[in-house]
């Protein structure tokens, strides 16, 4: 059974920067597209990027030009790179395969943005 394990949150304060990690125990960032996903306290989990099998991404417009997200298929790897974060980037991040999958969903790594 695969499991995607995240990684890399933590506190940093506005303008910071993070990269968070997603492993899998499994070969599958060559079958599925990735997303990186987030939830807010009190609020819907919500996608913010994601990459194609093929390398194409996109992001959602509250991060365009500061997230960058990517893949090492080598290292069954997805990362998400943040900078210029803001206070409202704090949440639990998560990846799943996009569209996701509920046997996917792992603890997530908590972001907090805050001086």
């Amino acid at each position: 059974q695969v499991q995607l394990v995240e990684s890399g949150g933590g506190l940093v304060q506005p303008g910071g920067s993070l990269r968070l990690s997603c492993a899998a125990s499994g070969t599958i960032f060559t079958i599925y597209n990735m997303g990186w996903y987030r939830q807010a306290p009190g609020k819907q989990r919500e996608l913010v990027a994601v990459i194609t099998k093929g390398g194409s991404t996109n992001y959602a417009d509250s991060v365009k030009g500061r997230f960058t997200i990517s893949r090492d298929n080598t290292k069954n790897t997805v990362y998400l790179q943040m900078n210029s974060l803001k206070p409202e980037d704090t949440a639990v991040y998560y990846c799943n395969t996009n569209p996701s999958l509920g046997a996917f969903w792992g603890q997530g790594t908590q972001v907090t943005v805050s001086s």
